[in-house]
């Protein structure tokens, strides 16, 4: 069967970002309802990528294509909310707005809340509803699982699987990729690789090629070896000056090098627990704590013992954090008792980054005491040779904290905590802004570290591959340990989070249908016949749209009649539009006899 014609591609782009290659030769192409994601280290310039698939930045070359009248929502990693409220933000692209309102509620979100004083989740679900609301041909989304709470992100599965758009996932939550993609895009070495099949088979697969490539630079080094003594011991090459064996060595020299300057930046992550806690951490009994009138803890007592592994999990605004205070001394509850362990020494990575000023320079926030030397867990180490380990550049030292992305405001407060000898680590939501590599480095100096972990995290994978425990708030007061990660939770408690995903999973409920005879009695005559118009003319359209895209799917058609394609796509194009302004009418006159029947 030949392969569907991509709605959307980019042809050997290349990019430089000042004396830095970015792209050199990216191929990459996507057809009409397929679901991928896009793979790389942090600063590959996947956001760029996206940025050029929009045709919001152009490339220094290379070729960008899309079908006729194409629709592309993108979801950036920091979104911009504006408007007088979120129904306003979701439908000013063009959205109708029952469209934009039933995004938002599916997503959890009140389409009269005014659209400022949002939280990072908040935020994010603002963005993602308004990009679905869109019904865009295809959906570009950067970090979309930042942020979001675990039920957030089952109804965004939910809502990509019933999607017909084309999706390209930048994303680090490797539950979330398993779970929705058929194709991966690997963005390395300035280039993109393709697997035709979904992330499940991407940790086999890139082994399998950084293996090859490995094997490969062990020949080719091999070869060099060779070469270069033939070339140097042979009295012809020196008489001669044999130019051609010559060019071929500095070629392959000149290849050494480059596969040199494109091996990965290691990541230097270690964690040590230095002394001894007592084997009681801390010892909680029937806690309980309120603000206001809200509950989020009540009775709960538990007890962590020396080298625990503990998660804390729950919606967004349940009480993790708080919880995690409680436990720490932090916070006094209302109720209850915390008794801590002895000789409890503690490094807290908050989800916040509260702790970094925006206002230092990287240096300052590594060395806060001045000079030039950081104590890393009780020995001194100049502070650009302990930054390089979290891959910061020399050159980045002077910069101010404000200036730092997501992934490197992380990976700076990862540097400081991990500079500690701590025997108590508590991480709130570290996987954010993470890229994988990073996320499994950091994984397996977890799995190795001797001390106390306390994990607050929304990522699936990475509770069930650290924690021992599992605490889980519903928000409404329950607290429920279970032995285990989110997996063993959800097995061994199956009804806990129900009251918690019915809000945010339930499909938006649709309009009634209009009842004509009472519409008959109360709009006037004009109103009514269109009423009826436009009852009669949306199912022709639903029916029209649906065949468009059966047409369209036909593999074949672009290559048989490129002029028969581009009509269909124009026509699809039109048809989307007008049902879209019938739904909105239709709604509209739908409200004005329901007011008109309660008045």
């Amino acid at each position: 069967m030949a392969a569907r014609p991509p709605i959307l591609a980019l042809k050997d782009v290349r990019l430089a970002d000042g004396p830095r290659q970015l792209f050199d030769g990216v191929d990459l192409g996507l057809e009409q309802g397929v679901r991928a994601c896009l793979v790389g280290r942090n600063g590959a310039g996947k956001s760029t990528l996206l940025r050029i698939l929009t045709g919001a930045q152009e490339p220094d070359a290379g070729e960008r294509t899309q079908s006729p009248s194409l629709r592309i929502s993108l979801v950036p990693q920091e979104p911009e909310i504006v408007g007088e409220t979120l129904l306003a933000y979701a439908s000013a692209g063009g959205a109708a707005a029952h469209d934009a309102a039933a995004a938002l509620q599916a997503l959890g979100l009140d389409p009269a809340r005014a659209a400022v004083g949002l939280s990072g989740g908040e935020r994010r679900r603002a963005a993602l509803a308004q990009a679905f609301a869109e019904q865009p041909d295809v959906l570009l989304l950067d970090e979309p699982t930042n942020h979001l709470d675990i039920f957030a992100i089952e109804t965004l599965e939910a809502m990509l699987a019933a999607s017909r758009a084309a999706a390209l996932i930048v994303s680090h939550d490797r539950a979330f990729l398993e779970r929705v993609t058929q194709r991966c895009y690997w963005l390395e070495d300035r280039r993109i690789r393709r697997l035709d099949q979904g992330f499940a088979a991407f940790d086999a697969w890139s082994a399998r090629i950084a293996a090859g490539e490995a094997e490969a630079l062990r020949r080719l080094d091999k070869t060099i070896e060779r070469e270069s003594y033939t070339f140097y011991s042979s009295i012809t090459a020196r008489r001669t000056r044999n130019e051609g064996r010559a060019a071929r060595l500095a070629a392959m020299r000149g290849r050494k090098a480059e596969l040199l300057r494109d091996r990965k930046r290691s990541l230097t992550l270690t964690a040590e627990a230095g002394g001894v806690s007592g084997r009681r951490v801390a010892e909680a009994e029937d806690l309980t704590k309120a603000y206001g009138d809200r509950v989020l803890i009540k009775g709960f007592s538990t007890r962590i013992l020396r080298g625990d592994r503990l998660a804390v999990i729950g919606p967004n605004g349940a009480g993790k954090t708080t919880l995690v205070k409680l436990l720490l001394g932090e916070i006094a509850p209302d109720a209850g008792e915390v008794t801590l362990g002895t000789g409890l020494a503690i490094a807290y990575v908050d989800q916040a980054r509260a702790s970094l000023a925006e206002d230092v320079t990287l240096a300052e926030a590594l060395a806060p005491g001045g000079g030039d030397q950081v104590d890393v867990r009780g020995r001194p180490m100049h502070v650009a040779g302990y930054a390089k380990q979290f891959l910061f550049q020399a050159s980045q030292l002077r910069q101010s904290v404000a200036s730092l992305s997501g992934g490197e405001r992380n990976r700076l407060l990862l540097a400081r905590a991990l500079a500690r000898t701590a025997n108590l680590m508590v991480l709130d939501e570290p996987t954010n802004d993470l890229d994988m590599e990073t996320l499994d480095l950091l994984e397996e100096v977890l799995a190795d570290y001797d001390g106390t972990l306390i994990l607050v995290s929304h990522d699936r994978d990475f509770i069930d591959r650290l924690a021992t425990s599992t605490i889980a708030l519903d928000g409404a007061g329950h607290a429920v340990e279970t032995p285990g990660g989110w997996q063993d939770f959800v097995r061994q408690n199956p009804g806990f989070f129900d009251a918690v995903r019915a809000p945010t999973t339930a499909p938006a409920a649709k309009p009634p249908k209009p009842s004509p005879a009472r519409a008959a009695a109360k709009l006037s005559y004009k109103d009514q016949r269109r009423l009826e118009t436009l009852e009669t003319a949306m199912p022709r359209l639903t029916s029209e749209i649906a065949a468009l895209e059966g047409r369209l799917a036909d593999p074949g058609l672009f290559a048989r009649d490129r002029a028969e394609f581009d009509a269909a796509m124009r026509r699809l194009d039109a048809a989307r539009s007008e049902l879209a302004s019938s739904e909105e009418e239709w709604l509209a006159l739908e409200e004005q006899r329901e007011a008109l029947a309660k008045g």
